[in-house]
């Protein structure tokens, strides 16, 4: 799915991370604007690398198991960014916030995700 997108990752810190997505044929809708689905995906990977950069990855695997989105704008310009922000860091559960913005930084969406963080022994 990120190499489909064209998903790059270009920042990261322990409470944040940001990715660009072009906004292009691959993401767009049928009238050429920004796919609602493509933007939920932008989430959902920002929020899952996030999570994999904070856990050890060779103990626990990274779930996503809830996402919501809600898409206040479009855009017709020709990359956005999803903006993750880890707003609850857990044993078992982390739960993100993740902005999709276009590059004057116009808000495109908004998005939560909840990733479990499960025991790589106990997933089968």
């Amino acid at each position: 799915m990120i190499e489909h997108l064209g998903i790059e990752f270009i920042e990261f810190t322990d409470a944040k991370i940001v990715a660009k997505m072009p906004a292009d044929e691959r993401t767009f809708q049928p009238a050429r604007r920004l796919h609602g689905g493509a933007s939920a995906a932008l989430a959902e990977t920002v929020g899952s690398v996030g999570s994999f950069l904070l856990v050890d990855s060779s103990k626990f695997h990274v779930l996503g198991v809830e996402i919501s989105a809600s898409h206040v704008a479009t855009t017709s310009e020709s990359e956005v960014f999803g903006i993750g922000t880890i707003i609850h860091q857990g044993k078992t559960s982390h739960v993100w916030e993740i902005r999709i913005e276009d590059k004057n930084g116009k808000l495109i969406s908004v998005a939560r995700l909840t990733n479990r963080i499960v025991a790589i022994k106990s997933v089968k």
